[in-house]
Parts: C-alpha cells; sequence; structure tokens
C-alpha cells in the first residue's frame, strides 16, 4: 500500500519542474525572436541581390533600368510604359515578385537616391524610419 501512495508527484515537485522551465523559457525566447528578426532581414537582403541580378540583365537586354513607373513588375511582364523595352526576355526576368518578410511588396526608385537602383522595404511596421524590426531596409545598407 506504501507503494502506491508514492508513485505520484508532490505538488513542490511540479512546483519546481514549472520555475525551472520558466527561467529557461525566459533565457531562451528573447534570443530565438531575435534569431527571426534577424532571419527576416537576411531574407530581405537576399531578395534584393536576386531582385539585383534580375535588374541588371533586364538592363543588358534593354540598355535602362525599369523606371520607377514600370516599377519592379517589369521584371515579370513586358511593360508598355516608356521607354518600352526592346529586347525583353521571353518568360521575364523573374517568375513573380517577391514579397518582402512582412508580406509587403518590395518599393523600387530608378534612378535611386543611394545608387542607380533603390530597393527597399519599410520593416514590420510599413512606416518611413523606425528602429529594430520597424527599421527600413534597403539594398544600400549592409546586413547593420
Amino acid at each position: 500500500m506504501s507503494a502506491a501512495k508514492n508513485a505520484g508527484f508532490s505538488l513542490v515537485e511540479i512546483l519546481v519542474v514549472l520555475v525551472i522551465m520558466g527561467l529557461l523559457i525566459s533565457v531562451v525566447a528573447p534570443t530565438v525572436l531575435n534569431r527571426a528578426d534577424e532571419a527576416r532581414v537576411q531574407k530581405a537582403q537576399a531578395d534584393f541581390k536576386a531582385i539585383e541580378t534580375a535588374l541588371k540583365i533586364y538592363r543588358l537586354d534593354n540598355y535602362v533600368y525599369p523606371t520607377t513607373e514600370q516599377g519592379l513588375a517589369a521584371l515579370v511582364e513586358r511593360s508598355n510604359l516608356d521607354p518600352e523595352p526592346r529586347n525583353f526576355k521571353e518568360g521575364g526576368y523573374l517568375p513573380e515578385l517577391p514579397f518582402d518578410p512582412w508580406g509587403r511588396p518590395y518599393l523600387y526608385l530608378s534612378p535611386g537616391e543611394h545608387g542607380e537602383v533603390d530597393l527597399y522595404t519599410l520593416g514590420a511596421d510599413g512606416l518611413s524610419g523606425g528602429e529594430g524590426q520597424n527599421a527600413d531596409i534597403g539594398n544600400w545598407k549592409s546586413g547593420d
């Protein structure tokens, strides 16, 4: 009968386990959340590289970058806006336009303010400026 009495966990043992789990979570959670923010920035930078490559090929074929008005959509479908591409590659330069890590289209300026073309996203909040995950990310910035 005494074996059946000792078969379960006491309330104190359960509370000790819960406190230990809480401490582990409080140490691990910030690290995991920061990694998610870093991963979003890295995804944006990888997208910038892919889009920049498509833009360079577009320029080689058509002698100019798409204008701001034509936008990045000119890499997927032939634009009818001036200057119309002379040698648009069949199938386009990208299979589809990628979205930023927060689900919004990337922004594009040609000519750019920081280079020949600017690619950027406004971060998690979708507003210009900000810090942390709300900071703007552009192709002119290295992985800060």
